[in-house]
């Protein structure tokens, strides 16, 4: 499992994007070993050494009872986004993208089921693969996404923000 740490400062500068992610006023906090504590929304925190083949982040939560979308995304400090996925309820997509060297790549958006509910918890599971992230929502896989930022130790910061309340980050 990712090993999360508390993210000291946040650099100003997000990359503008299409995402809805608003990380101005980002809290910081650290996760507990207690599964009933909530976390902060918007939420920034550091991944211990970075990402690997092997490591897993898992995000657990409710989703607001009248969501508009959620974000979250794994990042090189403030800077390049590797994997930045946004969930939109008033068209049920799931977007994937990535922001390197200054600008945004081309948008992935095909899933062969829109996995969230009002007011229902969810568990995300982003295993990171050698030549991709695999996505799993509730334990059914959704998608891949390969990497467009190397080398994966670099991506040190995870982001989560939006319509969601976080019950459990591993």
């Amino acid at each position: 499992m990712a090993e999360l740490g508390i993210r000291e400062e946040l650099k100003s500068g997000t990359p503008s994007r299409k995402f809805t992610t608003s990380l101005d006023d980002c809290a910081f906090v650290s996760p507990s070993n207690d599964d009933q504590q909530l976390l902060a929304v918007p939420f920034c925190g550091s991944i211990r050494d970075g990402m690997r083949p092997g490591k897993k982040i898992t995000i657990m939560g409710i989703v607001d009872s009248e969501p508009d979308s959620f974000d979250i995304s794994l990042t090189c400090g403030c800077g390049d986004v590797a994997l930045g996925l946004s969930v939109t309820f008033g068209d049920r997509q799931f977007l994937r993208n990535a922001y390197v060297s200054g600008s945004w790549g081309e948008e992935e958006s095909a899933i062969s089921f829109f996995p969230f509910i009002s007011d229902q918890p969810f568990r995300i599971e982003i295993h990171c693969e050698h030549q991709r992230f695999r996505i799993l929502v509730d334990g059914q896989p959704l998608f891949d996404f390969y990497h467009r930022v190397r080398p994966l130790e670099a991506i040190d910061t995870i982001q989560i923000s939006g319509s969601l309340i976080i019950t459990k980050l591993n």
